[in-house]
């Protein structure tokens, strides 16, 4: 008996943890938002806010009607791939009845632990590694209303193989069929650097968004990467200069 009560006692004090770190449990202050360069309504910098706006209805058009797993990519490193990802996630997520998932898959250079508000202990590369682990493991409370985050995770080596594995699959299909309403966003390593890990997230996605830093790369980096992404799986592309 004694050992039943414990194991409820167990089980609520990590249900009791769950719920914490998925609640809105502290929301980026403006000061903060501007710090990480991240779009808010009454912002000073209006025309970031009407350019996800603008880029969040273009992504909508692709997939009518129903959610979508879209990777964003950009041409180089340090192109601007990951401010792209969290400002079209603020942007969804400015929607009261939608929300936004930032997923990063670029184990070489991870960032998303900017946006979370809790102590990671695991992210994707322990999902991956553990078929006990549930999804719910890893899904993390932002400092954005109804923006959630899941980070790369511990152990980053042999990124391809990951990718690659059944459990990857598995786990975007599950992302995508658990809420109807969350719009999945795939942080992504840059295609010039890393085009092997590139083509196998553009073939589990929706489709792809390819970031080109504006003047920082020539025409042909440009045409390698739309080659190596695939047209059919190319929405569209976002010239960035931040």
């Amino acid at each position: 008996m004694e050992q039943k009560v414990a194991n409820i006692a167990g089980a609520k004090a990590s249900s009791d943890a769950r719920i914490e770190k998925m609640s809105e449990i502290h929301r980026f202050s403006h000061a903060e938002l501007d710090s990480l360069k991240i779009l808010y309504p009454g912002g000073a910098n209006d025309l970031r806010l009407k350019v996800f706006r603008d880029l969040r209805t273009r992504v909508y058009a692709s997939a009518p009607g129903k959610n979508f797993t879209c990777m964003v990519t950009s041409v180089v490193p340090d192109g601007g791939c990951t401010y792209v990802v969290n400002n079209l996630a603020a942007a969804i997520a400015l929607d009261k009845t939608r929300t936004s998932l930032v997923v990063d898959c670029n184990f070489y250079a991870p960032s998303a632990d900017s946006l979370i508000v809790t102590d990671t202990d695991v992210g994707l590369t322990d999902y991956l590694d553990s078929a006990d682990m549930g999804v719910e493991s890893i899904v993390y409370a932002s400092g954005i209303p109804r923006v959630r985050v899941i980070p790369a995770g511990g152990n980053t080596e042999g990124a391809t193989e990951r990718l690659s594995s059944m459990r990857m699959h598995a786990f975007l299909d599950e992302l995508k069929t658990r809420y109807s309403d969350r719009y999945i966003l795939i942080d992504a390593p840059a295609v010039g650097e890393y085009a092997a890990d590139t083509r196998i997230m553009a073939s589990l996605c929706d489709f792809v968004l390819l970031v080109v830093p504006y003047g920082k790369v020539t025409e042909a980096q440009i045409r390698s990467a739309v080659d190596a992404i695939g047209e059919k799986r190319l929405v569209g592309m976002v010239f960035n200069h931040m």
